[in-house]
């Protein structure tokens, strides 16, 4: 077996059959070992245009050479916001250049009010992509991205800011909130979803046409004039949450493996079937899909299978440091795992790339470093008097029954134990196109069926977990003969005989599953609202809702705490 199956890993330009036996580390090394015998001079990014890509020879290496045209304004787009790690008085913000800055100051005008009141200089990431294309050339991408962290602030309080260059370019003022402190304060929302992309084709390198990177060209849905990944951001806008968080695959700048014609590639050049191609200006169409929430909303991400970009660093995860700014208190080594406090609830984000069964490119990158601070944070968590509610997320699944991927025993054999142990309330997955819900699971066996509009209590009946895998790719499908059942559509005997979980070696070991309890295909969301509870009288609750692409609720399942006397209403 493949260490890597078939288009579940980014295609960098490493060899197909190679990079089947490849882990991150090791793809990573071959670019590097390419880029020396096939060196391209750095003037190449420096010339050409938005529009236009300049072949130039380089040895016996073409070179398209890809870079933003120097002579057009300068201007910032994409913005995106997260908290750091203490969120409740750090806030992080992101956007992308169109072009490189040059000498050209860029600035972060920020304050309390509409005045602002404060500039802070952008740190400029300057992210390169040289990936290896059919014909032996190389496409070249230089993309630059500005960050700015702002400390300091109260606890619950609006923010605003504007991006400026010193050439002329302002942005418009937008908000972005700081968290509620540790505590039981006032109610607040969130909202989660994985499996992203988005639906419109990045407009370079030059060549491109409608529909050759967007899910409707390369697999048509349900819907096929729909744009899903759109919908989704749209009620996301449209619930107002106090944050977002998602669960890995996010922008899926490698299609893979769909059988899509190389987009690089020259006329007259046969390559194999189903080569798809990396393109990193797919990351610039992303940021501007998402930043009708993103520039107001602090956005999360945990790292998926379609996140680990081997061109840019030994873990993969090199592009994601120059794009995004995510809280910096997980172990070494490991920049999607985090976590931090919103009023009373506790969020982890993990990266199941390090403990998977199924995909093993990075299994086991962390040296177990991971593991241990997952098992230090939930102890710390469940002890901390402020905090009723522990949310998990990450990517792959550790239930769930789609015939794509179903359950991956990595993920189980890793943390399922260290769930049950600090009591974690919910947990929140990505990986399977689609939405699912199990009952509360404790020690691998469901302890009560749990239906729409059911009351959980997590102490006692164990976690529930969630696939929420529809945030825009193409819908999967669940077993053969595995039928849907929700809101409206509920079905009498929910048991799934014929799913599987993957073992230590990669294979697929059947397993009957009675935990399934809901299962949707169409895309969609989830809604978190959390309500405080009294100390002694009245608990503290998380209502979390399912909710389809039109905004219709078709699950809802109540999570109460008791709080218990002697902590206050409101502590921090």
């Amino acid at each position: 077996m493949p260490i890597n199956p078939r288009g579940e890993t980014v295609a960098t330009g490493v060899p197909e059959a190679t990079a089947a036996e490849m882990t991150m580390a090791e793809q990573h090394d071959w670019h590097r070992s390419f880029l020396r015998r096939n060196p391209v001079s750095r003037r190449n990014f420096l010339v050409g245009s938005a529009a236009t890509a300049a072949i130039a020879a380089v040895g016996n290496v073409r070179w398209a050479g890809i870079a933003y045209a120097q002579d057009a304004p300068l201007a910032v787009g994409g913005r995106h916001t997260s908290f750091g790690a203490d969120s409740a008085s750090q806030l992080r913000f992101s956007a992308q250049l169109s072009r490189n800055p040059g000498v050209t100051g860029v600035f972060l005008d920020h304050g309390p009010t509409p005045a602002l009141g404060a500039t802070t200089a952008a740190e400029v990431r300057n992210l390169v992509s040289q990936v290896p294309q059919t014909d032996g050339g190389i496409l070249g991408a230089e993309q630059f991205y500005v960050h700015v962290p702002v400390d300091g602030l109260a606890p619950k309080t609006p923010h605003f800011y504007r991006w400026r260059t010193n050439d002329g370019y302002v942005s418009d003022v937008q908000t972005v909130w700081t968290a509620l402190p540790p505590g039981r304060h006032a109610p607040f929302r969130f909202t989660m979803m994985g499996d992203q992309g988005v639906d419109e084709t990045p407009s370079q390198p030059a060549g491109l046409k409608a529909g050759d990177y967007d899910d409707l060209y390369y697999k048509p849905d349900n819907e096929p004039s729909v744009r899903h990944a759109a919908n989704i951001v749209k009620q996301i806008a449209a619930s107002r949450p106090d944050f977002h968080v998602l669960a890995g695959d996010i922008a899926y700048a490698d299609p893979s493996g769909a059988g899509l014609p190389p987009q690089f590639a020259p006329s007259g050049v046969t390559p194999p079937k189903g080569f798809d191609k990396f393109n990193p200006f797919v990351w610039d169409g992303y940021f501007a899909a998402i930043e009708s929430s993103a520039a107001t909303t602090p956005w999360f991400f945990a790292t998926g299978n379609h996140d680990m970009e081997a061109l840019y660093s030994p873990n993969g995860y090199g592009g994601h440091a120059a794009r995004l700014d995510q809280p910096e208190n997980g172990p070494a080594g490991c920049p999607s795992v985090y976590s931090f406090v919103y009023g009373n609830v506790a969020v982890l984000s993990l990266d199941a790339n390090d403990v998977s069964y199924e995909i093993k490119a990075n299994t086991g990158y962390s040296g177990g470093r991971q593991n241990s601070w997952v098992e230090q944070t939930l102890a710390k968590y469940r002890a901390d008097p402020n905090v009723d509610f522990i949310v998990c997320f990450f990517h792959h699944c550790a239930y769930s029954t789609t015939e794509a991927h179903a359950s991956d025993g990595g993920v189980r054999d890793a943390w399922t134990a260290l769930f049950d142990r600090y009591e974690v309330d919910v947990v929140l997955q990505g990986h399977n196109h689609v939405f699912e819900r199990t009952d509360p699971i404790r020690a691998g066996r469901p302890s009560k069926a749990a239906g729409d509009q059911s009351v959980v209590y997590p102490k006692n009946d164990g976690t529930v977990y969630y696939t929420v895998g529809g945030g825009g790719r193409p819908r999967y499908t669940f077993q053969p003969a595995e039928e849907e059942s929700y809101r409206g559509n509920v079905l009498a005997d929910n048991a799934v005989p014929n799913s599987y979980v993957w073992s230590p070696d990669g294979e697929k070991q059947d397993e009957a599953v009675q935990w399934s309890r809901v299962r949707f295909r169409n895309y969609s969301f989830i809604t978190v609202d959390v309500v405080p509870g009294i100390p002694g009288i009245v608990p503290s609750e998380m209502r979390i809702a399912a909710v389809d692409e039109y905004g219709r609720e078709f699950d809802k399942v109540t999570y109460r705490r008791d709080v218990p006397l002697g902590v206050s209403f409101g502590s921090s």
